[in-house]
């Protein structure tokens, strides 16, 4: 089995065996559009986050005029090495530590007044379900429509 082959052994109930197949024969194509998707939420913020970087002086932490560019930089950096499927491992090894960092740090929903728990806790859970993301492209590469396959190949 190749590297970036994800087929399965096991296919659904019989029922749904179409299922099985339209992911296998659209497995390249569905991982790019999940790369693209994925990255494009780090790249804009990234973006954002550099355009308005007064905002990173009042956010009341040590040293926030470092790790906030610094954190800026990793997302709008890491988003673009994602879309690309460029060096993918090992961008999203740097991105589950940025999650984990951006998640613990700003997102703490049980240190909020009960107003605020709410929306916390959406962005917390929000970031898990990205951290999983991320978890699934280290695990199974960025497919064949990526730049890493190209200079794979290239060898």
């Amino acid at each position: 089995m190749a590297e970036n082959d994800v087929k399965s052994k096991e296919m659904s109930p019989s029922g749904l065996d179409w299922t099985d197949g339209l992911a296998l024969r659209q497995q390249d194509g569905i991982l790019l559009l999940a790369r693209l998707c994925l990255g494009w939420i780090f790249v804009q913020s990234g973006i954002m986050k550099l355009l308005g970087m007064q905002a990173f002086s009042t956010r009341g932490w040590p040293a926030a005029w470092f790790f906030g560019p610094l954190g800026a930089a990793v997302e709008l950096i890491g988003g673009v090495l994602l879309m690309l499927g460029l060096a993918t491992r090992y961008s999203c090894l740097v991105m589950l530590l940025f999650m984990i960092v951006a998640t613990l740090s700003n997102h703490r929903y049980w240190d909020y007044p009960p107003e605020a728990i709410q929306g916390q806790k959406s962005h917390f859970f929000k970031n898990l379900s990205i951290f999983g993301g991320f978890l699934v492209f280290y695990a199974i590469g960025a497919g064949r429509m990526s730049v890493d396959w190209m200079l794979r190949r290239g060898k």
